[in-house]
Order: structure tokens, then sequence, then C-alpha cells
């Protein structure tokens, strides 16, 4: 008897299935509705908002000092 090495259909198969369903589950993480670039999007508003709070309190502050001298 000849033992063959390789691999098999089905074993290719499940490999492919495999890999689809990994690619949906990262693409669906990447672009959800709940998802990377949504949340780097409103992360990037939260910091544009802080630093400019922080810019008109610096500001205020530097009006302040100015009116004490």
């Amino acid at each position: 008897m000849q033992k063959t090495k390789g691999i098999t259909l089905i074993v290719l198969v499940i490999t492919v299935v495999t890999m689809l369903i990994l690619a949906g589950v990262a693409i669906h993480i990447t672009i959800g509705d709940n998802g990377i670039f949504k949340k780097a999007t409103e992360g990037a508003k939260i910091y544009q908002n802080a630093t400019n709070q922080e810019i008109i309190y610096l500001n205020e502050l530097d009006v302040k000092m100015n009116n004490l001298f």
C-alpha cells in the first residue's frame, strides 16, 4: 500500500471557511457600528474639544495675570 502525503480537499475547504469567518469578524470589528474607526473619530473630536477648552482657560488665566500687574 502506498501512503500519500498532502492536503485533502476537505481540509482545504475547512481552512478556507475558517479564514472567511475570521475575515468577516475582523471587518465587522473594524468598520461596524461601534468599530475602531468610529471610536477613533469620536476620540479625535473629544481631544480637539479638550484642546480648545485648555486654550480658552489659558487665555483667561493670562488676562487675569496681566490685570494683576
